[in-house]
């Protein structure tokens, strides 16, 4: 089953991905579950999962698709997790290396990615997101695949010359993590490292690897993040990326307004984005 977040006439709503459309889960469970981490949170997939061959309620063109969990409490991002990307930065530390993103960072599938007016270096990086289903703290590497709710593609906006050598500040300017289309949910991918993941920037394949690269494994990456803070439902991580970004080649490979980036991940899909400026408003309203 797949599970996505939009707006439709300008409310948010959440629903099952058909091959015709959405299924809109909100005016079903709305009065239930207000979006899809209340569905999370409540244990509810199997209540969603009725509706599956209903017809679709909305088509595409009618929504805007919203980051998958628009208000997760944590997204927390791991870096230097492949191999090629651990050899272009010439990374050696073999503790899984992480940071945070906020939420109001994210945006959804086919929106503007905005590149902030403050870096030159706007870089991409596709990755596998995890969605948490079931919290809890301690959780053991044997047991961690069972918190998991489902996946999604992240395509994690890097502003490098805002990285320096700690990574929030370069990771969390407004809209710059598309996050999406959709979830879909575990039981579909018992295995989360057997996909092919990849990412083109202006139809150039510029990231091609498979799930199967992490160093540091989903279940792993639970065990570990759960040992200092506890996860929530629809609590979010970031499991890397691979090889292959802008930063890395000669000449570098940068992101600029009019570029389309797209994240594709096996048995998921593939999220779409063009670049876009930040506006001159938003520079004004800061001063």
């Amino acid at each position: 089953m797949k599970l996505a977040s939009f707006l439709y006439q300008g409310l948010r709503s959440y629903g099952i991905v058909s091959a015709e459309g959405i299924i809109n889960l909100s005016q079903r469970l709305g009065d239930r579950y207000v979006d899809l981490k209340a569905l999370l949170a409540a244990d509810a997939l199997a209540q969603a999962a009725r509706y599956g061959e209903a017809p679709a309620d909305l088509r595409f063109d009618e929504i805007d698709f919203l980051p998958v969990i628009d208000n997760p409490g944590k997204i927390l991002c791991v870096g230097m997790n492949y191999a090629e990307k651990r050899k272009e930065f010439d990374q050696h530390n073999p503790a899984p290396t992480l940071f945070v993103r906020f939420a109001d960072s994210q945006t959804g599938h086919n929106a503007p990615v905005v590149k902030p007016r403050h870096t030159s270096e706007f870089d991409y990086e596709g990755e596998l997101a995890v969605i948490i289903g079931k919290g809890g703290e301690n959780i053991a590497r044997e047991t961690a695949l069972s918190h998991v709710a489902g996946y999604s593609c992240y395509m994690d906006g890097s502003a490098r010359d805002w990285q320096h050598s700690w990574f929030t500040a370069g990771k969390n300017w407004r809209q710059t993590g598309a996050f999406g289309p959709w979830m879909t949910t575990a039981d579909e991918i018992p295995d989360p490292h057997t996909l092919a993941i990849r990412t083109w920037l202006n139809g150039r394949m510029v990231q091609d690897d498979t799930t199967a690269s992490m160093i540091h494994k989903v279940a792993e990456l639970i065990e570990y993040i759960s040992t200092f803070t506890s996860l929530t439902p629809g609590d979010v991580i970031i499991t890397g990326s691979p090889g292959g970004v802008g930063k890395k080649r000669t000449p570098p490979l940068f992101m600029k307004a009019g570029d389309r980036i797209e994240v594709e991940i096996e048995k998921i899909g593939q999220l779409s984005n063009v670049i876009v400026d930040a506006p001159e408003q938003a520079l004004a309203a800061a001063h």
